[in-house]
């Protein structure tokens, strides 16, 4: 099913989660960009945390890290 198709059939699920100091990148579990529950930390979070799949990954990738660091949801 491509993602146009997931979209419509609201199949699309979070399955990692990036933030970037202020800013958060997600991904489904195809490795695709979730616009939508994309921007700044505090815009975003409350949807995130709400949709996200139960084994979704969270991370933070702070400073400069060569790595993100998995942390729970509590954490993030």
């Amino acid at each position: 099913m491509d993602k146009l198709n997931k979209e419509k059939e609201g199949t699309i699920m979070i399955k990692s989660v990036i933030r970037l100091q202020n800013m958060v990148m997600v991904f489904d579990t195809d490795g695709e960009q979730i616009l939508e529950y994309q921007g700044r930390y505090e815009d975003v979070k409350g949807s995130i945390l709400r949709d996200a799949s139960p084994d979704a990954v969270f991370t933070r990738w702070f400073n400069y890290d060569t790595e993100p660091e998995a942390v729970s949801r509590g954490e993030w």
